[in-house]
């Protein structure tokens, strides 16, 4: 069904929980992580880190959850080619804090190609290509150019700190888009006769997005 962008909410982590220690992380469809008295409930959502490197740094909602354990909603780590066996442990904290950005204009979207490498043999005329992973994916989002509000100080802080942070989309419809990404706020006015003033913000990724469908 079509879709417009008008309605969307942009939010940037702005608080997390401590770390806590993961013990390790199954081969399974939604993966399985053993954190000791981890307090999370369903629906929270989180950074987690792991020696698996397709899943480092990457934000996930968590789904079902004992005592002990808690699913991670998405996370497909049933390829022991890609997620060997007993090496997925590391850490995970929850983002408690999410800050509004107010007043957003002009969303873009770059990176997350497919990186190449061209080949040949000597005995061909031919080159081959083959995948080499991807790009790495930044979001760029213009505001309006007003100092005051939670957004502009949130994005500030992080700008000048250089912590890890997320970006969260929360569509019309219901959708969640989560990229972990480093920020860059680069809060000169930009001044363009017949528009208001403007200043840029710049998400640059750490790993790939997830996406959630609307409930």
């Amino acid at each position: 069904m079509p879709a417009v962008p008008t309605g969307t909410l942009f939010s940037v982590a702005s608080g997390y929980g401590a770390s806590k220690t993961v013990d390790g992380i199954s081969n399974a469809v939604n993966a399985l992580v053993s954190c000791t008295a981890h307090g999370f409930n369903t629906g929270d959502v989180v950074e987690i880190t792991s020696g698996w490197g397709r899943l480092n740094k990457r934000i996930f909602e968590v789904g079902a959850v004992t005592a002990d354990t808690f699913t991670l909603l998405k996370a497909d780590t049933s390829s022991t080619a890609h997620y060997p066996a007993g090496t997925g442990g590391g850490s995970v904290r929850e983002i408690t804090a999410w800050t509004q950005l107010s007043k957003v204009m002009n969303p873009q979207s770059s990176g997350g190609d497919p990186k190449t490498v061209t080949y040949q043999f000597l005995e061909s005329d031919v080159e081959y290509s083959m995948n080499d992973g991807f790009t790495a994916t930044s979001y760029t989002i213009e505001l309006d150019d007003d100092d005051t509000t939670a957004g502009y100080a949130a994005l500030r802080t992080l700008t000048d700190n250089q912590t890890d942070t997320a970006l969260k989309m929360l569509l019309r419809s219901g959708a969640r888009v989560y990229l972990p990404s480093t920020v860059a706020l680069n809060d000169v006015p930009q001044l363009q006769s017949g528009q208001i003033n403007r200043i840029r913000a710049q998400f640059n990724g750490n790993n790939r997005h997830t996406r959630y469908a609307a409930a």
